[in-house]
């Protein structure tokens, strides 16, 4: 279970190669956490990601897992929680798509909505489920500020993101007072392997960071983590500038 400092001692990374997933167990293994799950798609980077937190001195599984492939979530995740109790879960899958193909590929747009949100609601369920009738732990969830307010640049990634904060916020409503926290975590741009070669948004922030941010956000039980802490003002003054004059700033 967790210490009086928010530390799980187990924790299960939905997203097995996830920068800011690998970012945030490091940290964690640091403090307190011995067991880790990296639940992904078999691959070599995900064996490596595993040996990587091997050599820190962890317990590492890894587990087949598909966002897309909703129907076996229940089978794969729910069995890992027979096994004994996991502190922390933390959703960090997702794709950030290609806008100008996803708005001629209808397919393509569908793939980054099923992935980041339909997806997302599958896995969040069942782990969420599954803390509740052990009685503790935290759901931590990695959204977006491109939720915050649609952008002609990357709505769709946006809108999916959108879909998966609004999931989370009121799945943390269902499950106040039941002894399990959700966390939603709102990153600006990071820099990783996701976004290399895409010009970079100012506030931009790397994955260390953000997992510190995910730790300190842990210690205090908070609901809701910007990360940089200043983007909580800058799409606060976003979401109220009129359609009109959002349509021509420079985003």
């Amino acid at each position: 279970m967790k210490d009086a400092f928010g530390a799980p001692q187990s924790l299960l990374v939905l997203g097995g190669t996830s920068e800011i997933g690998l970012a945030t167990a490091r940290r964690l293994i640091t403090r307190r956490t011995r067991t880790v799950w990296l639940a992904g798609r078999p691959s070599p980077a995900l064996a490596a990601a595993a040996d990587s937190l091997r050599a820190l001195g962890a317990d590492v599984h890894t587990v087949p897992f598909d966002a897309l492939d909703t129907e076996s979530h229940e089978e794969r995740l729910g069995k890992l929680f027979t096994e004994g109790d996991i502190d922390m879960v933390l959703l960090a899958f997702g794709v950030l798509g290609d806008q100008a193909r996803d708005e001629s590929e209808p397919l393509a747009a569908v793939r980054v909505a099923q992935t980041n949100y339909t997806g997302a609601v599958s896995a969040g369920l069942v782990c969420a489920q599954a803390l509740q009738a052990q009685g503790h732990g935290s759901l931590v969830v990695l959204s977006s500020v491109a939720g915050e307010r649609a952008r002609r640049a990357n709505f769709i990634y946006g809108s999916s993101k959108a879909g998966l904060d609004a999931f989370a916020q009121g799945l943390g409503d269902a499950l106040h007072g039941t002894g399990v926290h959700v966390m939603v975590v709102r990153p600006g741009f990071v820099r990783s392997k996701m976004t290399l070669g895409r010009e970079e948004a100012p506030l931009a922030t790397t994955p260390e960071a953000v997992a510190t941010a995910i730790e300190l956000g842990l210690r205090r039980r908070s609901e809701t983590v910007w990360v940089p802490g200043a983007l909580r003002v800058v799409m606060t003054a976003l979401r109220h500038v009129p359609r009109a004059v959002f349509r021509r700033l420079p985003m």
